[in-house]
């Protein structure tokens, strides 16, 4: 047997074993219930990854709920594709831009409680399948809203209700509660070489 044939075989073989044991867990796999999902860290696609999700949602014919708590003093090409299909996505923008932009917090923290009893209808609506809460960690993280009864509220939705929360800086109480927690970390970006945000990219 060649060298290429010996090495095919035993790629095969892995594969084999790989299969048999991901087909176990699959099969031992059987719960199913709506997840918390937090996207956090200081890396590129937290948000970005969360409208995959709409997207794919929405494939699936599951309508979605969208609540964003910071963004707002632009547009977004998200805001402008899901707004499309206004029967599926019930999108809120509720922020009045980055906090460094608004400096005043007491307005920051009206305008959270404002999107918090937003999304609180939207949790408590059992047609919705999919909540996107996005930049509510940063809420969370500058003390805008209260941790404990944002959780008891997302902890209260429909059972088959999946949310997925966004934003730099979760809590450690937020990531305790998730589901699945991914945390995307900054390796290289274009903004620190002099590149401006750019449509279909940033926003």
């Amino acid at each position: 047997m060649s060298e290429s044939a010996a090495r095919d075989e035993r790629h095969k073989a892995r594969m084999q074993r790989k299969k048999a044991l991901i087909d176990e867990k699959i099969a031992q796999a059987q719960d199913e219930y709506g997840l918390l999902l937090v996207h956090s860290g200081n890396g590129k696609g937290k948000s970005s990854s969360a409208f995959g999700m709409v997207a794919r949602a929405l494939g699936h014919g599951i309508k979605v709920g969208v609540v964003q708590f910071i963004k707002g003093a632009a547009s977004t090409g998200e805001e402008a594709f899901f707004r499309r299909f206004p029967e599926e996505v019930s999108y809120h923008v509720m922020g009045e831009g980055f906090t460094w932009e608004t400096q005043d917090r007491q307005r920051d923290i009206d305008k959270a409680g404002e999107a918090w009893a937003v999304a609180r209808q939207l949790l408590n609506d059992p047609q919705i399948g999919l909540m996107v809460l996005d930049e509510l960690n940063i809420a969370l993280k500058h003390g805008y809203l209260e941790l404990d009864a944002v959780l008891a509220d997302i902890e209260a939705r429909p059972l088959l209700q999946h949310v997925v929360v966004t934003g730099r800086g979760a809590l450690p109480g937020m990531i305790e509660a998730a589901d699945t927690v991914t945390e995307m970390s900054l390796v290289k970006h274009a903004f620190k070489a002099g590149v401006k945000a750019q449509k279909g990219i940033e926003f």
